[in-house]
């Protein structure tokens, strides 16, 4: 007897899990952006991945993108990159620890422009994929001692009541911030 032979066909986006983590272990991956030659004020930014109810996300995985110190994105053809040796990379990804943390070693971003040529405040743009997503999140993060922030077009997209959930804060030698994925606080994800 012989198994009658499908093809195989295209289906909708499933839930990644129940066990996530693809195939990470817990090394540190890339949480370091920068190397000794790179310009720009260094900073660690540390973010917590919290469920509806408060409870940490241990598995989840963070990507970050952001330009330089100067405002310009690595690897652009026009690029005129200060970093004589390119070890800034802009761009890192880290998976959370078992209390939803997890920590970055990075330069403050410069502003940049956008295609229509206003100025975007300095940000760092995340992605985040978790178990239960059917798809990756997207979302920003800002600086709360940014002076540009109330003209900044983006953050003007976003309810006045709901802007602080993109807003990093300084806590000591860190920057936090808390990525809530729903209720009282969710963090404002974008739909790109």
């Amino acid at each position: 007897m012989r198994a009658v032979r499908k093809p195989l066909i295209a289906i909708p986006s499933q839930t990644v899990g129940p066990y996530l983590h693809i195939g990470l272990d817990t090394e540190p991956l890339h949480g370091r952006m920068y190397g000794p030659e790179t310009p720009g004020e260094r900073l660690v930014l540390r973010i917590r991945v919290t469920d509806g109810a408060g409870n940490p996300v241990p598995d989840a995985l963070i990507e970050l993108w952001q330009a330089d110190a100067a405002g310009e994105y690595v690897g652009r053809p026009d690029h005129d990159n200060p970093d004589p040796g390119h070890s800034f990379r802009g761009w890192g990804r880290r998976a959370t620890n078992d209390d939803g943390w997890c920590e970055f070693e990075t330069i403050r971003p410069g502003a940049t422009t956008a295609p229509d040529g206003r100025r975007l405040s300095s940000h760092i743009s995340v992605c985040l994929f978790a178990r239960g997503l059917l798809r990756h999140l997207f979302t920003r993060i800002y600086f709360e001692d940014d002076p540009t922030l109330a003209d900044d077009p983006v953050l003007a997209l976003v309810p006045e009541d709901r802007r602080a959930t993109l807003v990093a804060r300084r806590d000591g030698d860190a920057w936090i911030f808390p990525l809530r994925l729903q209720g009282a606080g969710e963090t404002v994800f974008f739909d790109l």
